[in-house]
């Protein structure tokens, strides 16, 4: 395939070198010097696009993907507010979205688990449940988008919690998110449930963009001939061969 990448930095460069090894061509590379210029026609010259940018861009990206008919495979967070609109602008253009908060397979797997504990922690009034979740200090958004996917689950199975806050809260209607911003430490996500008597935490750590990488590359290779709104559900619908 032809890949046009939208957003150049350290994630961008990992994708480009997972998608070159993986036997694709590089057809667009759009960074801080292209990124107000580069146009439609340019994109038209990719099979698809990978867009990892920032939440200030993404918006604007995502829509003239959606003019050059090109699909495009979103890793960028902190513009959810706007994304059921973007659903129905790609349905109703008959394009192409690949979107998810988090490309890693061992984060979907972990998402699975957390839905699961959930369930399970709902019927055990005496634990609270709360998250934290740490990233570099350039990551621009808080709480990641990884935080805000995991807190959504954990209010559609805890009947106690009705919303989440990005602070430590002692309302039990709340869950509490911290946000730390380190250096260059891993990502984060951990899910605690607090009892006067135990503690249960489920975390995931995630030593390199490597993992992230590669689930962007294998989410543009399955979506590109597509059209509709997809998403991680329905790739990790697919055998693990697939997947590697």
């Amino acid at each position: 395939m032809n890949i046009a990448l939208i957003g150049y930095g350290k994630m961008g460069k990992e994708i480009e070198q997972i998608a070159l090894s993986r036997g694709h061509k590089i057809a667009l590379i759009v960074d801080a010097h292209n990124a107000s210029s580069y146009s439609v026609e340019e994109l038209k010259k990719a099979d698809v696009a990978i867009e990892f940018s920032t939440p200030d861009s993404a918006l604007g990206n995502i829509y003239k993907c959606f003019d050059a008919g090109v699909p495009v495979v979103v890793g960028t967070t902190g513009w959810l507010n706007k994304l059921e609109e973007v659903k129905k602008t790609c349905t109703d253009k008959n394009q192409t979205l690949f979107y998810t908060s988090n490309y890693s397979i061992g984060v979907n797997l972990f998402f699975k688990l957390n839905q699961q504990l959930a369930k399970l922690m709902n019927r055990h009034k005496e634990y609270n449940v709360s998250m934290e979740e740490i990233h570099h200090v350039h990551k621009l958004d808080a709480p990641s988008g990884t935080a805000i996917s995991l807190a959504n689950q954990v209010l559609e199975n805890i009947d106690e919690k009705k919303k989440w806050v990005n602070a430590v809260t002692a309302d039990k209607s709340e869950l509490g998110i911290i946000s730390k911003r380190l250096d260059e430490v891993p990502g984060t996500h951990t899910v605690t449930y607090s009892s006067d008597i135990d503690e249960i935490s489920i975390s995931h750590i995630a030593y390199s963009r490597k993992g992230f990488a590669l689930g962007a590359v294998v989410a543009a290779e399955w979506v590109h001939n597509k059209k509709g709104v997809f998403g991680m559900e329905q790739l990790m619908a697919l055998s693990a061969e697939a997947l590697t």
